[in-house]
């Protein structure tokens, strides 16, 4: 099912119809600032582990999650004054960035070494559904693994679609998938670059 909502004033009653499907355990396709995801309740066990399955994705690869704002970060992810200003100057936009877990994150969002990859999209329907919901949503990119990403919500609806519960329809996307930089340890470290400029890096304070 496609619902459409428009991305620079974005329908409440739509938003808080996927919110709905979300809290029923439901896995669905959104617009960020970048590309289109896929995505869940991070709480939801059996759902998360639908993406990896939708997906055919190596469990051992946690997906990233997407937060409301800068505080909410702070709950699931270890944020020290270096990587705070970094944050608070780069987010919300196309950046992932990837610092040490709280132990508020489930098991399946978490690697090894115990690091968590968070985002803040800039976009208006993503802030209004974290807003609603009050958690986290996983976020992956809307294609099989190894494969380009959709960005046309109607080609995701045929592709995905028997997979899905929804699929918000926020416009047509190309951009590439955000950028990757590593924190840990105060050392900034691009590991994939994507539709976020990382020229600002030379000229850290």
């Amino acid at each position: 099912m496609i619902v459409a909502i428009n991305p620079d004033n974005p329908q409440i009653r739509l938003v808080q119809k996927v919110v709905g499907c979300l809290q029923d355990g439901g896995v669905i396709a959104y617009p960020t600032d970048t590309i289109y995801g896929i995505g869940c309740d991070i709480f939801n066990k059996k759902a998360v582990k639908r993406i990896y399955q939708l997906k055919h994705r190596d469990p051992k690869k946690p997906f990233s999650f997407i937060c409301s704002d800068l505080s909410d970060v702070t709950k699931y992810a270890q944020v020290s004054n270096f990587a705070f200003k970094i944050m608070k100057r780069r987010l919300p936009g196309p950046f992932t960035f990837v610092l040490e877990a709280t132990r508020l994150v489930p098991d399946l969002l978490m690697t090894r070494q115990r690091t968590v990859g968070v985002r803040i999209p800039d976009n208006r329907i993503c802030a209004l559904i974290l807003d609603e919901l009050g958690h986290p949503l996983v976020t992956t990119s809307a294609n099989i693994s190894g494969e380009n990403s959709l960005g046309d919500p109607s080609e995701i609806e045929e592709m995905m679609g028997k997979q899905l519960d929804l699929v918000v329809d926020g416009g047509i996307l190309f951009n590439e998938p955000s950028t990757v930089i590593s924190l840990l340890n105060d050392e900034v470290q691009v590991l994939r670059q994507g539709y976020g400029d990382t020229s600002w890096i030379t000229n850290l304070d």
